[in-house]
């Protein structure tokens, strides 16, 4: 059977790039990560020098006030937690998974089947994906590629009860039920 997929890596990478990013950046600036310390060179800098990747800190400006729920202008870091714990509860959009996908260095092979089956995951048409939502693709993916491959050994061992196309013949093994009737009708 098909491997099944589960998002567990990609939501937990994505939620491991946010915290780390935070997390540089609130020991980097004493007034906390604002809007204003986002966009300097020495977050980009203090990012760099851990290791991290810029995509995160620019999702964090682009998405600030969504991250920032009481309004205060800087991002603590319960409301951090909280927004990592809701993508990962509510499940994230197309833009979300780009961003934040190519962001994290994990295997593109997970992100590129969630990509590219997005709307098929979507079961709920909520345009966002749950990693609930990516294992039972995963599932069903694999059920329905099992059962073409059950359908495709059972034509070929069927085959062997029908004549070929070359044959004169143009009845099955099948047909002999008929042919009793035709006789007696006849």
């Amino acid at each position: 059977m098909a491997n099944r997929i589960d998002g567990t890596s990609l939501f937990t990478s994505m939620n491991s790039g946010l915290n780390n990013t935070f997390s540089v950046l609130s020991t980097t600036f004493s007034d906390g990560v604002t809007l204003k310390n986002l966009a300097t060179n020495d977050a980009a800098n203090a990012l760099s020098s851990n290791g991290l990747n810029q995509n995160f800190k620019s999702y964090l400006q682009t998405n600030f006030n969504s991250v920032d729920k009481n309004h205060d202008g800087k991002i603590s870091a319960d409301e951090i937690n909280n927004y990592v714990t809701n993508l990962t509860r509510q499940g994230m959009t197309m833009e979300q998974l780009i961003q934040l996908g190519t962001s994290s260095g994990m295997s593109s092979s997970l992100l590129d089947t969630v990509m590219s089956h997005f709307n098929e995951i979507d079961t709920n048409k909520d345009g966002k994906v749950t990693n609930a939502e990516i294992q039972a693709y995963g599932v069903n993916s694999s059920v329905e590629k099992q059962r073409k491959e059950d359908r495709t050994a059972m034509l070929k061992q069927m085959s062997t009860f029908y004549e070929t196309s070359a044959s004169k013949n143009d009845s099955s093994l099948l047909d002999y039920r008929y042919l009793d009737e035709d006789s007696e009708e006849a």
